[in-house]
């Protein structure tokens, strides 16, 4: 079995560790302690026996190994069954890197399976052996400061995604064209960061009932005090995604925009070659009437009676005149020219 660490303790103190987790549990029950036995990358035998050893539900051992479930608390009797989604951010890639720690705690034993370290396991005990009074409230108090390792993780991260939150609202009026896939990118990474955090409120609600109804309807400050930090970060995620929604539809109407601006001065590019070639096709024609005239008395035909007509020659001219000012009249009208 990878065993990370299997420790007893008693009191609130460390008592032995480094047993085989059927040892160590023989031994904390003798004694009357509690033991914390962490796994990792555990495989379906080597959970059978710890579930044969501490009597773990079915159903919270079949969701552990099928992976892949959103924070959850539920419980089976006097076994809770919690998991909850560690999360680290890489800002090369503007990506947040969940993973998955499952939780079995029972009355006198607690059970974290991971499949790396996104718990330090190791630095969570010795953070509690300096503060006995935490391990004396059995495991639970041991929860409490695995979820406080968790939102500590979480800090990083909101401050990682509302850095580029507030690069891609800089980024927006400065028209890259990257932007926009930017904040698609963002946004997907931002909802998986909702779905992890979002039933961390309910989990911790649930926690100070039940410890609050396990010590006779006192209040449980600790997990209050998790709770508010919980809801804090749900308020700030929900801020980001509406954001990067209002980002969006922005940049959607910049770009609109933009593309209006491109058609209308297409608009007008068009309009301005239109009157162009008004311009010469009107021109063109005032021309073609005394150049078609000229072309055909061109053609020095011995038949053609007006070639030896005094009158001829300008009356020839006088139709080319007449032609081509009745033609730039009729265009002049029109605007053309």
């Amino acid at each position: 079995m990878a065993v990370i660490d299997s420790a007893v303790y008693l009191d609130g103190a460390r008592v032995s560790d480094g047993h085989a987790p059927a040892d160590a549990v023989r031994e904390a029950r003798e004694r009357g302690g509690m033991v914390w036995i962490g796994l990792r990358s555990t495989d379906a035998e080597e959970l059978g026996e710890l579930q044969k050893l501490l009597d773990l539900h079915p159903l919270a051992v079949k969701d552990c190994l099928r992976g892949h479930q959103r924070s959850k608390f539920e419980r089976f009797g006097p076994m809770g069954f919690l998991v909850v989604q560690p999360a680290r951010y890489v800002d090369e890639t503007e990506e947040v890197i969940f993973t998955e720690v499952d939780f079995f705690v029972g009355a006198d034993f607690i059970v974290t399976v991971q499949n790396e370290d996104q718990i330090d396991v190791h630095a969570v005990q010795r953070d509690l052996e300096r503060h006995p009074g935490i391990l004396e409230k059995g495991p639970y108090g041991i929860v409490w400061a695995l979820l406080s390792n968790v939102l500590d993780g979480y800090g990083p991260v909101i401050d990682g995604v509302e850095n580029d939150v507030d690069e891609i609202e800089e980024q927006l009026f400065s028209q890259a064209k990257e932007v926009s896939r930017r904040i698609f990118g963002l946004q997907r990474e931002v909802i998986d960061l909702q779905h992890a955090t979002y039933p961390l409120v309910d989990i911790f609600d649930r926690l100070q009932t039940m410890v609050a109804d396990e010590t006779d309807g006192r209040e449980a400050p600790a997990f209050r005090e998790l709770d508010d930090r919980a809801g804090h970060i749900v308020d700030r995620v929900d801020a980001f995604r509406h954001t990067l929604d209002s980002a969006l539809t922005v940049h959607a109407s910049l770009v609109e925009q933009e593309n209006n601006e491109a058609m209308r001065s297409m608009t007008e590019t068009g309009l301005q070659q239109n009157e162009q070639v008004k311009k010469v096709s009107g021109w063109a024609a005032v021309l073609f009437a005394p150049t078609l005239i000229g072309t055909i008395y061109g053609m020095n035909f011995d038949d053609m009676p007006e070639l030896h007509w005094t009158f001829g020659y300008p009356l020839a001219l006088l139709a080319m005149l007449a032609t081509s000012v009745t033609l730039y009249l009729i265009f002049k009208r029109r605007g053309w020219l």
